[in-house]
């Protein structure tokens, strides 16, 4: 269990808290390329550590993320006209281009240096991948952008989805690092998903319900290993990286692509779930792509027209129970993705931490609580930099594998949780 101020320390994230000036040391995921697909695309809303802004796309296809609001009398710009170099406010036509500078105001003399005087909050926003990223600490200590996997491959191996979910991000990402729910929550999900189904270490997940777990520091987090039994004298080994401060991959299956997550907060009630599918040496299939957009692997569907699941709290996340009594999902509810989601916002928007009681295969929950305690404190206390900050340390795969049973899991596949392009992943 955890003190109340150390919860609260670890889930409020918005400007000024410990927590988000350390999320504020990150290049984050804002939203999805495709959001913004051209040059003089309309604005989109976007929300993020409590701060509400707008992004927009000039007509010469620059970038701009800044606050959502007119600095004249408070409208919102996500009216605003996007014409030329800049978005213009729907009331009264002040402009502003993509640094959040004012650079007409139509009331004002010509000769006037009005503008120059007026400039909203804004921050870099950069194409990596799938994804357009910023960055909203202090410009002096900008750093290099991310240079994960998924997100630097070839456009034809990867596939980037993001989901709203209504929790705090703690909760979210702590699911993402426990593995022991796998064998029972996702169980008809091993059988049955197409983009998870066939391979042989689903059978040791299903055999062995009693997985032992092993953390090892990592130079940007952890490395969580999940131990079950397979063949005799050999574990199964599934390992997953954890970068400071929200970053997850699961273990492979197979020859399947691997996928992973990153959880960012929009507030403190609510956070963004970015969710990538690439393979390291090889295009994603067709019949991948479109499996990942039916909401299979560990992507989900939408309500229309938004980024909200369309299994919900406010439909019961449609469980069925006869799907639950014959097993076919372990929850009665379908899909990877929801089968977290529904579990985690059920919660409540930031669960009670003082009334848990925390078991063994708990230790990968417990050890980045402390890293990231530990990380928000010295950032506040001495201005230390935090890990995860660096790229090098981005340079990480998750790993499914089999090991001797006297062979320590990080001496096992310390080559195979480091990036090796041209080279697979290492899968059972």
């Amino acid at each position: 269990m955890l003190k109340q101020d150390i919860n609260e320390l670890l889930t409020q994230t918005g400007p000024g808290t410990p927590m988000g000036e350390l999320f504020r040391q990150y290049w984050l995921p804002a939203l999805l390329a495709e959001e913004l697909p051209e040059p003089g695309s309309p604005p989109v809303r976007v929300k993020l550590l409590s701060e509400r802004m707008i992004a927009f796309r000039d007509d010469d296809g620059n970038y701009g993320l800044m606050d959502e609001f007119c600095a004249h009398r408070g409208v919102s710009m996500w009216f605003g006209k996007n014409e030329g170099n800049g978005l213009r406010c729907a009331y009264h036509g002040w402009k502003y281009d993509v640094t959040g500078q004012c650079i007409d105001v139509p009331s004002e003399p010509a000769e006037s240096s009005f503008c120059e005087k007026v400039k909203l909050t804004s921050y870099p926003l950069v194409k990596v991948g799938d994804i357009l990223w910023t960055y909203m600490g202090d410009p002096a200590s900008q750093p290099p952008l991310p240079e994960w996997e998924f997100a630097v491959v070839p456009s034809e191996q990867t596939f980037t989805s993001k989901r709203w979910q209504e929790s705090n991000w703690l909760q979210a990402l702590e699911g993402g690092i426990d593995s022991s729910h796998v064998s029972w929550l996702h169980s008809g999900g091993l059988k049955s998903d197409p983009l998870f189904k066939g391979a042989k270490g689903n059978e040791y997940n299903l055999n062995d319900m009693r997985p032992f777990f092993e953390v090892v520091d990592a130079e940007g987090g952890l490395f969580i290993g999940a131990r079950r039994n397979a063949e005799e004298g050999h574990y199964y080994w599934r390992i997953t990286p954890w970068v400071m401060p929200s970053f997850t991959m699961v273990p492979p299956r197979g020859d399947h692509p691997v996928h992973g997550h990153l959880w960012v907060p929009i507030d403190d009630e609510n956070c963004w779930v970015f969710t990538f599918d690439y393979h390291p040496v090889r295009a994603l299939t067709p019949d991948e792509v479109q499996a990942m957009k039916d909401g299979h692997g560990v992507h989900n569907e939408y309500e229309p027209g938004s980024f909200r699941p369309l299994q919900n709290k406010d439909n019961d996340y449609l469980m069925d129970r006869e799907a639950q009594r014959r097993g076919d999902t372990f929850s009665g509810v379908k899909g990877i993705a929801m089968q977290d989601a529904s579990l985690q916002e059920s919660m409540g928007p930031i669960v009670d931490r003082t009334k848990e009681r925390l078991v063994s295969t708990d230790t990968g929950i417990i050890k980045a609580r402390q890293m990231l305690r530990r990380s928000a404190e010295e950032l506040r206390d001495n201005g230390t930099t935090p890990p995860g900050v660096d790229p090098a340390h981005h340079q990480v795969r998750s790993v499914a594998i089999v090991l001797p049973k006297d062979q320590p899991f990080i001496e096992g596949s310390r080559d195979d949780l480091t990036v090796r392009p041209g080279v697979r992943q290492t899968s059972v």
